[in-house]
């Protein structure tokens, strides 16, 4: 019977226990600007790394469990409490020297200027 328990409780860690979390964001345009959200309470700005690599914005961290009680028997887990990442490809061209981010009340903000290639061009033919 104790092998049983064992199992079980092996089967309930592996439910548990998976790859890094996920991020949820909200990515959108203005006329000047690619804006990236996500909801990232509890969570310290040092805990955070945004990078850039070609077109694609990395974010990763880490969300402390805020309780170090071993014995707790969940009910219900829907908090995630451990590393997370997020890759977005961007969908526009950006200044990479203008990129801001801001946390704000448990919003991560992220700024990129887009650059505007010109649409048009008239060219002239020499003779």
């Amino acid at each position: 019977m104790a092998k049983k328990k064992d199992e079980q409780q092996v089967e309930e860690k592996r439910s548990w226990d998976g790859p890094d979390g996920q991020l949820v964001v909200d990515v959108y345009e203005t006329e000047k600007e690619l804006i990236i959200q996500s909801a990232i309470a509890g969570i310290k700005t040092e805990q955070i790394d945004i990078s850039l690599e070609n077109d694609i914005l990395i974010i990763k961290g880490e969300r402390d469990n805020p309780s170090k009680d071993k014995e707790k028997r969940y009910f219900l887990k829907e908090c995630y409490w451990g590393p997370f990442s997020k890759e977005i490809i961007l969908p526009r061209e950006i200044d990479t020297s203008r990129i801001d981010a801001k946390v704000k009340e448990g919003i991560l903000t992220v700024r990129m200027q887009k650059i505007e290639r010109a649409k048009s061009k008239k060219i002239s033919i020499e003779e």
